[in-house]
């Protein structure tokens, strides 16, 4: 790229482990739950689905999780739920907080690079106060020019931040590893993008990645480190 760029780089799985955390924890739930009529395949798919009431009502993060996995167990469970029962299974949700956070190999030197040439934008949603905290403790917002904590990624975001930052498409990159809410609502409203793919990408953002309609281009790299070979 031999002209400077807006670069909009997600967070959680981008730059930093996130969902094996949550995936530990629902493991945890499952194996204490211990249906006797339903696969361990069949409780996750009633939390997925249970996960995506738990959003509309409380958003993302650790409350909302946290809550998925108390009302999943009241709907499954033939054993009632006690005061006790609650507060097992909501320690499910509360012991990912304690995780360190665990930088993605190569992300550290790669922003480095990256920001002594282009413009950072670091875009990710969640709940505000425990994004926040995970961007402190990174260490990582010193290469942004601006941080951006969003409650959704979607085409009307995009398109309050193309007139926020003044973006021109052409120069403008989304780069993350959620086709959902990264790659495909940010080529639908004519941005670039950078697909990052990650082996525990969480389920809920689980999409086909859409073609880039020119002049919209699409970029997959396998690493993040590998953002240093394009730009």
């Amino acid at each position: 790229m031999d002209k400077p760029q807006h670069l909009l780089i997600d967070a959680d799985d981008t730059l930093w482990e996130n969902n094996i955390y949550f995936e530990r924890a629902i493991a945890n739930f499952i194996s204490f739950l211990n249906h006797r009529e339903y696969s361990p395949q069949e409780v996750r798919a009633a939390l997925n689905d249970v996960e995506r009431e738990c959003i509309l009502k409380h958003g993302y993060g650790l409350h909302s999780f946290a809550h998925a996995l108390v009302d999943t167990f009241e709907r499954l469970s033939l054993e009632p739920l006690t005061p006790a029962l609650g507060e097992t299974i909501r320690g499910f949700a509360h012991t990912i907080a304690e995780h360190p956070l665990e930088i993605m190999p190569g992300v550290s030197e790669t922003l480095e690079y990256l920001s002594e040439r282009h413009n950072l934008i670091l875009l990710t949603k969640g709940h505000l106060t425990e994004q926040k905290s995970k961007i402190e403790r990174s260490g990582l917002a010193e290469y942004f020019s601006a941080v951006e904590i969003v409650a959704e990624k979607n085409v009307g975001i995009y398109r309050e931040l193309i007139t926020r930052y003044d973006l021109a498409c052409e120069y403008s990159w989304m780069i993350g590893n959620s086709p959902k809410s990264d790659i495909n609502p940010a080529l639908a409203v004519g941005l670039n993008a950078v697909f990052v793919p990650h082996g525990n990408t969480w389920i809920l953002e689980h999409e086909e990645v859409r073609d880039a309609q020119p002049p919209a281009r699409l970029l997959v790299v396998e690493r993040f480190s590998e953002l240093q070979r394009y730009f």
